[in-house]
């Protein structure tokens, strides 16, 4: 029965999604993205004898936990023995990352069916599979199983409220039984498997702590934001909503001698439109290139691209994480890696290393501009309150890491990539 549902679930995504795609411009890409592809599959795959690791991702922020764990597994390969397929479900993963050069290949992922899992696994033949944190499909799980392919989960976490853990759940859990191993972030995610008599599980960590600080590490500056920036005391905000941006406002007026550098999540024409009219006398970081001649006037850059902000962070005196006021925050360990105190919203509570920038003295929630001014007064005026919170944000990712090593090693010790 519970398959049966699930099917007319499929059935109704698929025909949702179409309609959605006549005047969605995310839905129009998630539709024409997996036009004839397995054709495409065919044909780019056809040609290789080399051994295949898949790796699945949901979207761009389970690529971000995923690709340690590529680009370190194929250092530790012979070079052409091995070829890496990834695929995405979402366009905003696939979308932004298809020129990917860590993959041999990267794909959408069909649709979930029976049919369309068999036809998949016939074209890849992959000989180890990896999904990344979550994105179960029924089809392509057991599918993996049946052909006996080890299946691995990397930076898996898992809640009580999920269905797995409930009385309804046994197609979920069935999924779960197609894994070959789990490695999750935390011991609740370890105890929640356990209750369900799942016990291939290992208390990995979150990978992303591993991938920034690779990014931290190979750090290169930027010439135009170490202009801007100069010798002031610097606030950036990342992945900002329109929320976040009018508590900027409120709590900056008070701090005229503050640069502020406001990286949105949306840098579409109306949101940077919008932004500088909260800001007027902004400049966007196009303008500062087309004028790096030109004396800088603005203590407020709006960053108005995409790929900058894990290495702005790095100029930053104090962070702010957008996010928090919305459907949740973003990523704060990209900011915490370079010892820095890192400000958010209070939807934070499903983020685990939110919860533990917190704990550690590294992270503070803000529920309003007033909260915001109050915090950025005691760091601007307090200067041992503002280095002990960048020692404990760095001291956390720093002592979080090693997720990435663990999984590699299970890798080689069980030799799964080996004839």
């Amino acid at each position: 029965m519970a398959i049966f549902f699930y099917n007319i679930f499929l059935l109704l995504y698929r025909a949702g999604i179409g309609i959605a795609s006549l005047w969605n411009n995310k839905a129009k890409l998630w539709v024409t993205g997996r036009k004839n592809i397995f054709e495409d599959l065919s044909s780019k795959l056809k040609t290789q004898n080399s051994k295949v690791v898949w790796f699945h991702c949901s979207s761009l922020g389970e690529f971000e936990q995923g690709r340690p764990v590529i680009e370190n597994l194929r250092k530790h390969l012979a070079s052409g023995e091995t070829k890496f397929l990834l695929t995405f479900f979402s366009p905003s993963g696939f979308e932004i990352r298809k020129d990917y050069k860590g993959a041999d290949w990267v794909f959408y992922l069909p649709l979930d069916s029976e049919k369309n899992a068999k036809r998949f696994f016939d074209i890849v033949h992959p000989s180890l599979v990896v999904f990344v944190k979550y994105d179960y499909w029924y089809y392509y799980l057991t599918e993996c199983k049946k052909r006996s392919i080890p299946l691995l989960l990397v930076s898996g976490i898992f809640r009580p409220d999920q269905p797995f853990f409930k009385w309804y759940g046994n197609l979920h859990r069935k999924m779960l039984n197609c894994f070959t191993h789990f490695f999750v972030q935390d011991k609740e995610s370890y105890d929640l498997l356990k209750s369900i008599t799942i016990n291939d599980v290992t208390i990995a960590g979150d990978t992303r702590f591993d991938r920034v600080t690779e990014i931290a590490e190979s750090f290169k500056p930027i010439d135009d934001i170490e202009k801007f920036c100069g010798n002031s005391q610097v606030l950036v905000a990342g992945s900002t909503w329109p929320d976040d941006e009018m508590i900027l406002k409120e709590a900056s007026a008070n701090f005229p001698d503050l640069k502020i550098i406001i990286a949105p999540h949306e840098i579409h024409k109306e949101h940077i439109d919008q932004l500088s009219s909260i800001f007027p006398n902004s400049v966007l970081h196009s303008q500062l290139i087309a004028h790096s001649s030109q004396p800088m006037n603005s203590n407020v850059l709006i960053i108005d691209n995409i790929g900058m902000l894990s290495r702005l962070y790095y100029y930053a005196t104090i962070t702010y994480i957008g996010g928090g006021f919305n459907k949740g925050i973003h990523n704060t360990i990209e900011a915490a890696v370079y010892g820095k105190p890192v400000l958010f919203g209070p939807n934070y509570k499903k983020f685990k290393e939110a919860i533990g920038l917190i704990e550690t003295g590294g992270g503070v929630c803000i529920n309003s501009g007033s909260e915001l001014l109050a915090i950025l007064q005691k760091f601007i005026d307090n200067k041992n309150e503002l280095e002990l919170s960048s020692k404990n944000s760095f001291d956390f990712v720093k002592q979080n890491k090693g997720a990435t090593e663990k999984i590699l090693h299970y890798i080689k010790a069980n030799r799964l990539l080996t004839s």
